[in-house]
């Protein structure tokens, strides 16, 4: 599987600041969101002790456990061989920060190849699904922060808040400064932002991605230079 921007953005953004003891990627394909939360915590340094993954597609999870294996923070990161389904019904931990960029092709179509559809297409995680989970195994004061299309955004919000997860954070990623917004990155936690258990602000940020084709602006330079090669 390749990597994509959305993980990369994902990665590179995601809050480490409440400082997380343990981590759960949720559909983790190669296993990159995991990795870029090992090589941040390894900067920082801060004290994750556990990052778990979870990949139920035979390929995908060889290919993630084989990654892990191959880096510098094998030793914190594991990937289960499962379903979401399987795995919130099963585990007793709670997770202090879940990540995913799960699959959100909602439209009727599909290509030939069955293994890449059930990495893109929402019907392999409904979004419904994916947030009830997420809710069993968030811990009280934990993070959920997840890459969406900007067009499900308002859809996907409502629907958190039957779980009684809200946003905290948001970023709208465009392509470029003319082109329309395309995903929307979005941090949620527990209880209503203006609850007096958990008081915090809503905070709504704008990321553009190039000024032209392959012209990086300075913004997304300073978010990701830390995972590219050559940036």
């Amino acid at each position: 599987m390749k990597i994509g921007t959305d993980s990369v953005l994902l990665g590179a953004w995601v809050s480490l600041k409440s400082n997380p003891y343990s981590i759960l990627d949720i559909g983790a394909g190669t296993g990159i969101l995991s990795l870029m939360m090992a090589q941040r915590s390894s900067l920082i340094p801060i004290e994750i002790e556990v990052i778990d993954a979870i990949e139920i597609d035979d390929t995908a999870y060889e290919q993630c456990v084989d990654n892990f294996e191959q880096s510098l923070w094998g030793d914190r990161l594991f990937c289960y061989h499962t379903s979401l389904e399987t795995f919130a019904d099963e585990i007793e931990d709670q997770y202090d920060l879940i990540i995913c960029n799960p699959p959100f092709y909602a439209e009727d179509y599909k290509t030939d190849n069955t293994q890449r559809d059930l990495a893109r297409f929402q019907d392999a995680m409904p979004f419904e699904h994916l947030l009830k989970s997420v809710s069993i195994l968030l811990s009280e004061r934990g993070t959920f922060s997840v890459v969406i299309p900007f067009k499900e955004e308002i859809n996907f919000i409502t629907l958190a808040a039957k779980f009684n997860l809200y946003p905290n954070e948001i970023l709208h990623v465009k392509g470029n400064p003319t082109s329309e917004i395309k995903r929307s990155l979005i941090e949620f936690s527990f209880g209503k932002p203006n609850h007096s258990k958990f008081p915090r602000a809503i905070r709504t940020n704008t990321l553009i991605i190039e000024t032209k084709r392959h012209q990086y602006t300075q913004d997304y330079i300073n978010l990701t230079k830390e995972f590219y090669l050559k940036m």
